[in-house]
């Protein structure tokens, strides 16, 4: 059966990123044996999931296997599968269309020019394996039917990859699909068997079914005289087309660890998370007990593109009994370590398995706690063992990694002390110190761990918060990441030590540094009624005026109460479009400052509100603040210095 033949426009810019992907990455063509196979064993995960439901999918068939063949007389490749196959709306959906989030960021990073290799690399990861094929291929015919319709369902696609490509309802007999790339002709050296066995060792050893290419025919033996040979010829019967799998074919980590090579572990990683980087970690562990399960599972050595994006989380297959039941299972992995890529297969949990069987499923909790762990303890080995190791790790992941502070209340200790900080006594921005290391360097007499938070590395290092630590040798740590608000929040104390804001309440220094407490040191009337009359000045916009413990260099800094929104908050909140009522800060004065004494000698009325303002405005700028009008500010000035 045939319908006429239909002709479609790709919905996006297609033939664009085709287009950038043939040049960018010419010098990887062989690439794309690695993607085929690989969606060719998604397609035989997916149909052995849904056989548990209806098992009259897999009759007729045979054993589940890829198939790879090649015509070199036709300069053709051919992938086929006996997976589930696609009906003629998932074509479309799925080759049809390539407008999958992610696809918009590959296209950008084929056109920054990066090296061919890196962008080969992370072709997987951006789900658009499937297109190159046009690498090698100047037309492609893929013929599918999915395993629950009849034969009458089949489906053949065929593109140039020039924009378009058309649809046929066809006859097919067997369920899966099959892809035929008709090569170019500077491709052709791939319709070679030993191009192809090589390829197919090379990259997909460890794909867990078969795939097999046909067993060349034995040499006849050339002892035989001709009239011989013609004679056994008439009596010959063509033999079936032998096929012989060229993988191992086996699920790596059902094996004895000891039997595993490190090639091995590097190569099983490549495959599944089509990074062509080593690993930077990994686990690989047999959990027997109440419940059993095994776990093998990789810390990447880059970050993907999407990190940040914690919708979107590829990281755990989920197997049971070493039947694959879904990708990106996350409620095997929490958020804060999306990154982590790798395999659980368990023994207890049942074949027929959903998302919603494992939302809530306490055989899923306790491996989710157990994997979360291990991975944590890795982590925590790598810091001990091999630092600049584990700080490659924190530079890439160490943003999401805080997520987990906030997330994970039972692992909180756990993550504090993976936590890397940049500090007022570490050079450069470079976030390096760990708690423990502050509390190494702490004095006896100190009784807390002092922080500032800002936009960036320079606000926070120039704050005039800092100045009375600078003077006393203090160390202050300096967090700049907006999740490190929530961080501290989520985080009051560390080993018996209270976290402090330095921008916020009392500081704790009477002790440590030998001086009388504020209040202690504004007896003076004069400066008592100061700070009233600044107070006044400035109406509204301050909670309180007081003399200062903070500062030795500037005039003026703004102090929330213990409890209140600091002041970054706010401005991450807004940026946010979130709406609310600020607290009112303090302003704290430092009377040793030349404005400041100006200030106290100041009668004219008008001229003291001028420079009130103008110490409060210095204040709120001096710590990242926005000004409600600059233009005032600036008239402000301008009638002082005039």
């Amino acid at each position: 059966m045939s319908e006429t033949i239909e002709t479609r426009v790709f919905e996006t810019e297609t033939s664009q990123m085709l287009k950038l992907m043939i040049h960018s990455l010419y010098s990887n063509k062989e690439i794309f044996l690695r993607e085929l196979i690989s969606n060719a064993s998604d397609a035989l995960d997916k149909l052995r999931y849904e056989s548990y439901q209806n098992t009259d999918l897999l009759s007729g068939d045979g054993d589940l296997v890829i198939q790879v063949d090649f015509d070199k007389e036709g300069k053709r490749v051919i992938i086929r599968d006996n997976g589930l196959g696609m009906s003629r709306d998932e074509v479309i959906g799925n080759i049809g269309t390539i407008a999958h989030s992610g696809t918009a960021e590959f296209a950008k990073m084929l056109a920054e020019n990066k090296d061919g290799e890196t962008d080969a690399n992370m072709i997987g990861q951006f789900g658009v394996g499937f297109y190159s094929s046009f690498i090698v291929a100047d037309k492609v015919t893929v013929e599918t039917r999915r395993a629950d319709l009849g034969a009458d369902a089949g489906v053949r696609w065929e593109s140039t990859g020039t924009g378009e490509y058309t649809l046929e309802t066809i006859d097919r007999a067997e369920r899966g699909t099959q892809i035929t790339l008709h090569l170019r002709e500077d491709c052709e050296e791939f319709a070679d068997s030993y191009r192809l066995e090589s390829l197919i060792r090379k990259y997909s050893d460890h794909i867990t079914f078969p795939v097999e290419m046909l067993k060349e025919p034995a040499v006849p033996p050339s002892a035989e005289t001709d009239d011989e040979a013609d004679a056994d010829a008439e009596e010959a019967v063509t033999p079936e087309p032998e096929w012989t799998a060229i993988n191992k074919a086996t699920a790596l980590w059902v094996q004895p660890r000891n039997e595993i090579g490190e090639d091995e572990y590097d190569e099983f990683y490549q495959q599944l998370s089509y990074d062509f980087e080593k690993p930077l970690a990994r686990v690989h562990s047999r959990v027997e007990g109440k419940q059993e399960y095994t776990l093998l599972l990789y810390v990447p050595t880059n970050p993907p593109f999407d990190l940040y994006d914690r919708d979107r989380r590829h990281g755990i297959k989920l197997y049971v009994k070493r039947v694959f039941i879904m990708d990106d299972a996350e409620q095997l992995m929490p958020a804060y370590l999306r990154f982590v890529k790798g395999v659980i297969d368990s023994d207890d949990l049942p074949l027929n398995v959903s998302r919603e069987i494992l939302q809530g499923n306490k055989l899923v909790d306790s491996i989710r706690s157990g994997a979360t762990r291990k991975v944590l303890d890795c982590l925590k080995d790598i810091a001990k063992d091999d630092p600049q190791k584990y700080q490659t790790f924190w530079d890439n992941f160490g943003k999401v990694l805080k997520e987990g502070l906030v997330d994970d209340f039972a692992n909180k200790e756990r993550i504090a002390k993976l936590l890397r900080f940049a500090t007022t006594t570490t050079e450069g921005v470079q976030q390096n110190a760990s708690l423990e290391d502050y509390l190494g360097r702490m004095s006896e007499k100190q009784e807390k761990i002092y922080y500032i938070t800002a936009d960036n590395h320079q606000a926070a290092s120039s704050s005039p918060h800092l100045e009375v630590f600078q003077k006393h040798g203090i160390e202050v740590l300096l967090l700049t990441d907006p999740i490190d608000e929530w961080v501290v929040s989520s985080l009051p104390d560390f080993e018996g030590k209270a976290l402090q804001s330095v921008s916020k309440g009392e500081l704790g220094l009477d002790e440590l540094i030998g001086e009388e407490s504020s209040d202690e040191a504004a007896d003076d009337d004069a400066d008592h009624s100061l700070t009233d009359q600044i107070k006044d000045a400035l109406h509204d916009q301050v909670d309180n005026v007081r003399i200062t413990r903070r500062l030795t260099d500037s005039p003026a800094c703004l102090v929330k109460s213990e409890h209140e929104m600091s002041a970054n908050m706010e401005r991450i909140m807004k940026s946010a479009g979130q709406t609310f009522d600020a607290a009112k800060p303090t302003l704290e004065i430092n009377l040793e400052h030349k404005l400041l004494q100006r200030l106290k000698a100041e009668t004219a009325e008008d001229v003291f509100a001028d420079l009130a303002q103008v110490v409060f405005d210095q204040a709120l700028l001096s710590e990242g603040g926005q000004l409600e009008n600059p233009a005032e500010y600036v008239k402000r000035v301008n009638r002082l210095l005039g």
